[in-house]
């Protein structure tokens, strides 16, 4: 199997068939990283934990079918931008027309042609990265490269409290898909959202130690842990000290730099302080 690229598109290709998830696998595999599921329910469970940038499903499956899929993935403000391909073998026209009326962007009639299948693809996605550049390009919510990091961690910041915070919100925040973001924060800051939001936590958690007013479990809570044993090992992986060394050492001792200033620090160039 080749290596996947970097900058490889994902496919999610979904069909209760076996061999036909082998035979449309194998045929994108040399250009598309591949995932697969054999029935909707499976499919959406795949959706809500890796960047996917384009589903092809088929349309009658078991428990969860085609239209069901697409009508959840077309219903959800997170997952809507994803284009949609549905494989069908009925021919009628009113069974088309229901395909699009519930989101899909696109049909092929079985049996199909590889290459055309590849070609819809590659429109689809080509399409949808037109849409994207344009919309960071021209519009003033939504800034680009250093200053898109500054939104970011800003709102990242106001939120910290929140358990729950996530990188779906964080996407819908800025207006770009899952897979962009992941790709435009890697690019910024070497870091995936998840360790950007978890470092972020972690700073702001240091901060909170130093002023010497709350309690360990209280800051837990305050920079969005569930748990504050979860919270102390993460917070002594990423330090070095416990969260109860950190008090004690930092008493006395010149506190550290702010939550800003330190999160500043994640970008490959970081801008300066008053361009926020």
């Amino acid at each position: 199997m080749n290596e996947p690229k970097p900058d490889q598109k994902t496919i999610l290709v979904v069909d209760d068939h076996q061999e036909i998830l082998d035979f449309i696998s194998d045929d994108l595999a040399e250009s598309y990283r591949v995932e697969t599921a054999r029935d909707g329910r499976i499919a959406w469970e795949i959706l809500a934990r890796s960047p996917i940038d384009l589903v092809v499903s088929d349309l009658m499956m078991p428990d969860v079918d085609g239209i069901e899929l697409c009508h959840w993935v077309k219903g959800n403000p997170i997952y809507k931008h994803i284009p949609f391909i549905m494989l069908t073998a009925k021919t009628s026209l009113q069974a088309k027309i229901e395909v699009l009326e519930y989101g899909a962007d696109a049909y092929l009639e079985k049996p199909f042609s590889p290459s055309f299948l590849q070609a819809q693809i590659g429109s689809l996605l080509k399409n949808r990265q037109y849409l994207e550049e344009h919309y960071v390009s021209s519009s003033v919510d939504v800034p680009r490269d250093n200053e898109l990091m500054v939104r970011l961690q800003q709102y990242i910041c106001n939120h910290l409290e929140n358990p729950n915070l996530s990188v779906e919100m964080l996407a819908e925040e800025l207006h770009l898909s899952r897979a962009t973001l992941y790709r435009r924060i890697k690019h910024e800051s070497d870091l995936s959202p998840h360790e950007l939001i978890n470092r972020i936590r972690l700073n702001r958690a240091a901060e909170l130690l130093n002023s010497g007013t709350f309690r360990v479990y209280e800051v837990s809570a305050m920079v969005g842990f569930n748990s504050c044993s979860h919270f102390i090992r993460n917070f002594q992986k990423y330090f070095g000290l416990s969260p109860k060394e950190w008090e004690v050492n930092a008493k006395g001792q010149k506190k550290e730099p702010s939550l800003w200033k330190r999160s500043m620090l994640f970008l490959k160039h970081p801008i300066s302080a008053g361009s926020h």
